[in-house]
Formats: structure tokens, sequence, C-alpha cells
């Protein structure tokens, strides 16, 4: 009854958040969207009901990631330098498919970067840098956030591949400006993902003092960025003036040349851990110890109510829906032990109810401006991530190349032991042929002729009758 309860008021609570705002939800990397169900990664509000509520302050710490943002998460992602991330606003933070936002929230787009010491370390303040942002485009007739709502409140950039390795908040940024006057500021809807950037790329990273800012700071009331009046200044003025930029101009490092030998920097803490079979945000539900009594029974579903007790209060405003999967996993439980099971626990499948994007993942919008590496160092990374409750076998074979190796990183989550092979393919070696083991009708017709069948002896009888 106790878990029942904590659904009823968390459900209530994310149904009561604002309509026409948004919220940064939902992190992708390279188009896969990170841990299961929403909010893996990603500081988002822990006030339920306000949680799209926009940031007004220009001084507030809530201007850097948002409200409570300057709290980590749990979780940090791991993506390789020059990997693409995308990041999936929602007005209804709980319910994906219903819009970004209401299209009189008009004004500019951007996305911000820190390097951090650690996960934990301190959002706000300097170090601050520009990724990409664009306000009004007036060839198009376009705020970037009317382009926003087109791409179904799908925002992509991509990391810069020169960017050294290490602890990183990304900061998507949208600006409302359709309430802006000289004594009210614009609306902010901010938050940040927590990503480690995997890099061959080390040391500090240097940027140019007219590109850093520190936020909060980066903005002042009397701005032109952040007086701009839309009505005034764009759709009902004849000409159009143009939107003065908000924020420094975008940064990214130069491009590095580095040697073949380079060692990527791997993350090594942060990650969900191999023991999660179910993750819902931040919250990780690892398997119930092994019982064959009635006493070990029954405090495994003890424990496995305490887990989901401890989903619901750690949801985020992305919503519970795999809190309730793993409730499902209780009950199921309770059921075995009720009917004088008590060896266990048992097989029981758990599914990741999530949604999926609400759209196309858009290409990266910086793409064109992000210097690309001339390092002969690794191509690329591939990370293949198994989960199953029963043995797994999985076997990854790297694809020829005339250039050096694909890292192959493999990740494991069993409740039972699991067999993981990999084999690299040398180089020097051509790939063994892969047999066709493709049925086909014997006889001896060419590929896309038809076999002609073998007669049957009477056929022969009968034929040979005929000609005497």
């Amino acid at each position: 009854m106790k878990s029942l309860s904590i659904l009823g008021v968390a459900a209530s609570l994310l149904t009561a958040t604002t309509h026409a705002h948004t919220l940064f939800t939902s992190l992708y990397i390279n188009d896969i969207k990170q841990g299961q169900g929403d909010g893996t990664c990603v500081r988002q509000s822990t006030d339920l009901a306000h949680s799209n509520s926009p940031v007004r302050d220009l001084s507030s710490d809530d201007m850097a990631c948002g409200v409570d943002g300057t709290a980590p998460v749990n979780f940090t992602c791991p993506a390789a330098a020059g990997a693409k991330l995308t990041f999936e606003y929602r007005e209804n933070p709980s319910k994906a498919g219903q819009g970004f936002i209401d299209e009189s929230h008009k004004g500019p787009v951007a996305v911000y970067a820190k390097r951090l010491s650690s996960p934990d370390a301190d959002a706000t303040g300097p170090g601050w840098f520009k990724l990409w942002g664009e306000g009004y485009d007036m060839e198009a007739d376009k705020w970037a956030t009317e382009k926003l709502i087109d791409a179904n409140g799908l925002l992509s950039i991509q990391i810069p591949p020169s960017l050294p390795a290490g602890n990183y908040l990304f900061r998507p940024e949208v600006v409302a400006m359709h309430n802006t006057t000289p004594e009210v500021e614009p609306q902010f809807y901010i938050g940040c993902a927590q990503v480690f950037v995997e890099s061959s790329v080390t040391g500090e990273l240097s940027i140019p003092a007219d590109r850093s800012v520190s936020i909060p700071g980066y903005l002042q009331p009397n701005d032109p960025s952040v007086t701009y009046n839309i009505y005034e200044d764009e759709e009902y003025s004849d000409p159009k003036k143009p939107y003065p930029r908000m924020g420094p101009k975008p940064f990214t490092p130069a491009a590095k040349v580095k040697a073949a030998n380079s060692k990527v920097v791997h993350q090594t803490e942060g990650e969900v851990p191999n023991s999660c079979i179910l993750v819902n945000a931040n919250w990780c539900g690892v398997e119930v110890p092994s019982y064959n009594d009635l006493e070990g029974c029954w405090g495994a579903v003890k424990n496995c109510w305490s887990q989901a007790d401890a989903c619901w209060a750690q949801q985020m405003p992305s919503g519970g829906r795999n809190c309730e999967v793993w409730g499902d996993k209780c009950k199921d439980m309770d059921a075995h032990c009720s009917a004088k099971d008590f060896s266990g626990p048992p097989a029981y499948k758990l599914k990741s109810d999530e949604f999926p994007a609400p759209g196309p993942i858009p290409a990266a919008l910086n793409a064109k401006d992000v210097a690309q590496d001339t390092s002969s160092e690794e191509p690329s990374t591939t990370r293949v991530k198994v989960t199953s409750s029963v043995g797994v076998t999985v076997t990854v074979i790297p694809t020829q190349s005339s250039e050096a190796p694909t890292i192959t990183r493999v990740t494991v989550t069993s409740a039972v032991p699991v067999t993981v092979i990999v084999i690299p393919t040398p180089l020097s070696t051509p790939l063994e042929t892969i047999p066709d083991f493709t049925p086909r009708p014997t006889g001896t017709a060419q590929p896309g002729q038809t076999s002609i069948p073998t007669p049957h002896c009477g056929g022969r009888r009968r034929r040979k009758a005929r000609r005497s």
C-alpha cells in the first residue's frame, strides 16, 4: 500500500505541470537514448509540479542547469569525441509526443558546455563556452524555437573531436521572448546532461577570454538581446530589425594531429553499473538475493518493494514508467511466495517501458563548424551492451579495414554468469568466407535458373515404352 500511495502522489504531481512551457528530459548519443526510459544522466528539477517552469532571474544559480541543477545526478553517460548529442525537450515532461513548446514562445536557442574536474564539481561560475546558437532567421522568417518545434523538440549538436577527455556538462538553452518588457526578463528553459567525453586528446582546455563566460553572469538585464521586443523589433516592424546575438560567439577547439598510438581515455566511474537490471532516470534496480526457504522468499519480496519505493522517491519529472515495471516484478515474486514457491528469485522478464523519439533524430546543427580531427588514431569506438536474465554469449568480429582497427568495448548485464567472446580479425589476413547455407534444390541449375527435378523412374519407363 505504501508504494501505491507514492505512485498516486507522483502521478498527480506530474499532471500538474504548466502547459505551453517545456523541459529538457532525455539525452541521446549517436541517435540512441541513454539508459532505460527517460532522464538518465540528465539534471532535472525535483519539483515535479513546476518542473517545466522557466528561470527568469539572470543572477540566479538556476541559470546554470535549471532549478535544482547544481546537484549532480547518479549517472554520467560516456560519449566519444565527435559523437552526436541530441537533447529532447517536452511540453509535458512525463509524456513524449505531445509537443515541445507553445508556438507563441519565440526566441533564441543555444547549447553550452563546461568541463568539470568531477561529476559533482560546481556547475556555476566560469568555464562555460557556447558550442552553437541561433536567434531570428530573417531570411526564413523563423525563430530558432520555431525551427525546434518543426524538429519535435529534438536539438542535436556534435561534440568537437578536439575536445579533451573528461567530465562535461552539456547545457541546452531555450529562451522565450514573448513576454519581455523593460521590467520582465525572458523565460529560460535550461537543463544539463552529465557526459564523459572519451578522447585521446588530453590536457587543459584553453578557451579564449572573449568566448569563456560565467553562468550566471553571462547576461545582464540591459543587454540588447535581453531587452529585444519581438513585437516591436521583429514581427510588426518595417523593416525588421535583426536580433542581436545572445551570449558569446560559439567556440570550437582547433583540430589536433595525434600519433597513431594515441590512447583513448575512457570513463572509469559514474556509468550505469553492470549490476543494474532496470533503470529509471538515475535510479538503478538490482536483482534481489537468491533464496530457498520461506524466510528468504519474503525477505526478497521486502527487498524488491524497498527498491520500488526508492525508485518512486528518486523519480524525475520525466516520469516513473519503469518504477511501475519494477513493481510488477515485485508482485510476481509476492505471488510465488504466496504459492509456497520458496526457490528464487523466479524467472521474470523485465521489459523497459520507454517512449520512442517523437520524430526523426535531426543532424547536428554545428557539424559544419566543428573542426574535424586529422589524427590517425583508432577511428571510432563500438560499445555493445547486453542485458539478459539467462546465459548469453556475445561474439563481436571487427570488419576488415586498411586503417587502425575499431576499439570494441563490450558491457554485459546479467543475473547469471555470462560469456563474452571478442575475436579480433588481423588486418593482414583476409576475412574467412562465411559459408552460404541457403537451401538450394539438387541439380545443376545456375543461379537465377529454375532447377529441373530428377525424373521419377516410372517416368523413364513410360517414355521408353512410347519410343518403342
